[in-house]
């Protein structure tokens, strides 16, 4: 992949290092509630341009404001662009399972190309409303507010030795979960040599920002050179890459219940009950089912495996996940949840927190919540590699890179 530095925009540069009042999360992860809470931060805030509210004049409205907005901040210094061409060293600090960990990255702008030439590859399929929103956005803008996170093999350490400079940051933020975010900038030649070196020959995996990337391919075909994208990489071989999963919570599922459910899942599953779900930790062959009746556990049986009624063409990698086999062996031929319904969002939700989708099924909230095992980095790989993509929402990476930290212009 090529890559390059450029000019970043930032707020109040050399004038405030904490950014934690006008950064923000990805778009397709900010609530209508913390919409909200983002506009009332700061009248600096990124959210302003990455994610406008729709407002009673009509939804279009909403790209011509996000505009009027950012060519405000500009003019008034709030956000300026920065004198040098740079490459940003990323950092997140986080804890999970009670421990801290950091995860490191680096922020550049990296050439889009159509997935066929396979120097990018993806890991889900996307959906045409995201990405027309996106287009007019950024048709509307020019702003590149929003960080793609890559994943990178990096065998040589380039990347994560550039990715680990001295000194202080030049600026930080804690998200909405009270992470810590922090960014370097790097504006030697030989730093960003070696890292575009690094790079140049390596295959790239989508982790998160499907639809931006897409609509950056999309976007270069209609404007003759201008098809870099603000990626920000991170090894595949460094620390910190955790993935969540996203466990499924059901609604208006015709005559469901836990008793029928049982039953018929005895076909190719184990059923035993669940007395603690907040203590059950998922494994690829078996998932938790809890409602307000009730939970249990559904453990595939090994001779069952190649019995369930798997899409066809599809690889032993791809059968081995999760949250295929929770979909090809329980949602579509028990619940008749099928890819369709999937696709239009109508029976099932998402959330990476086990603890909340316990408390949801058993207030009555949802029919049911189905607690099932991440996706792995190797797994994620292999069938990435193999030319496949995931089911649907098979990864929650955490935690999610913050958008206004540093921006591109067009």
């Amino acid at each position: 992949m090529r890559v390059r530095a450029f000019h970043g925009h930032r707020y109040a540069i050399d004038r405030e290092r904490d950014l934690g009042k006008v950064v923000a999360p990805p778009y397709d992860q900010i609530s209508p509630e913390q919409q909200d809470l983002l506009y009332a931060m700061s009248p600096a805030n990124i959210v302003r341009i990455s994610y406008p509210r729709d407002e009673a004049e009509g939804g279009a409205e909403k790209y011509a404001r996000a505009r009027a907005t950012l060519d405000a901040w500009l003019a008034e210094g709030l956000w300026a662009r920065e004198a040098a061409p740079a490459v940003y060293p990323y950092h997140q600090t986080y804890r999970v399972d009670g421990r801290e960990v950091t995860r490191v990255g680096l922020v550049a702008l990296g050439q889009v190309t159509d997935y066929a030439r396979g120097e990018v590859l993806p890991h889900e399929r996307t959906h045409a409303g995201p990405k027309q929103d996106r287009m007019r956005l950024l048709e509307a803008t020019g702003a590149d507010t929003g960080l793609l996170f890559m994943l990178v093999a990096d065998p040589s350490g380039a990347l994560l030795a550039a990715s680990t400079p001295g000194g202080e940051p030049i600026a930080e933020a804690r998200d909405l979960k009270g992470e810590r975010h922090r960014l370097w900038r790097v504006t030697d030649p030989t730093t960003i040599a070696r890292v575009q070196a690094a790079l140049g020959g390596a295959r790239v995996i989508i982790a998160d920002g499907h639809h931006r990337y897409e609509t950056a391919v999309e976007y270069a075909r209609r404007h003759r050179g201008a098809d870099d994208k603000l990626m920000a990489f991170f090894s595949l071989d460094g620390p910190g890459l955790t993935i969540f999963p996203n466990h499924r919570l059901v609604h208006d599922v015709e005559h469901f219940s836990l008793a029928h459910l049982s039953d018929a899942a005895r076909r190719w599953f184990d059923v035993a009950p669940l007395a603690d779900p907040l203590a059950f930790h998922p494994t690829n062959r078996s998932l938790g089912v809890v409602t307000q009746q009730g939970a249990v556990s559904l453990t595939l049986r090994p001779e069952a495996f190649d019995t369930l009624p798997w899409p066809a063409g599809t690889s032993r990698a791809w059968r081995e996940l999760a949250v295929s086999i929770l979909h090809e062996g329980v949602l579509k031929p028990l619940c008749d949840i099928t890819d369709t319904k999937l696709d239009a969002k109508t029976h099932v939700d998402y959330t990476a927190d086990q603890a909340e989708a316990v408390r949801l099924a058993r207030a009555g909230r949802y029919q049911a919540a189905f607690l099932i095992a991440p996706t792995t980095v190797d797994e994620l790989q292999t069938v990435v590699r193999g030319g496949e993509v995931l089911p649907q929402k098979s990864t929650h990476f955490y935690p999610k890179l913050l958008d206004g930290l540093v921006f591109s212009r067009i």
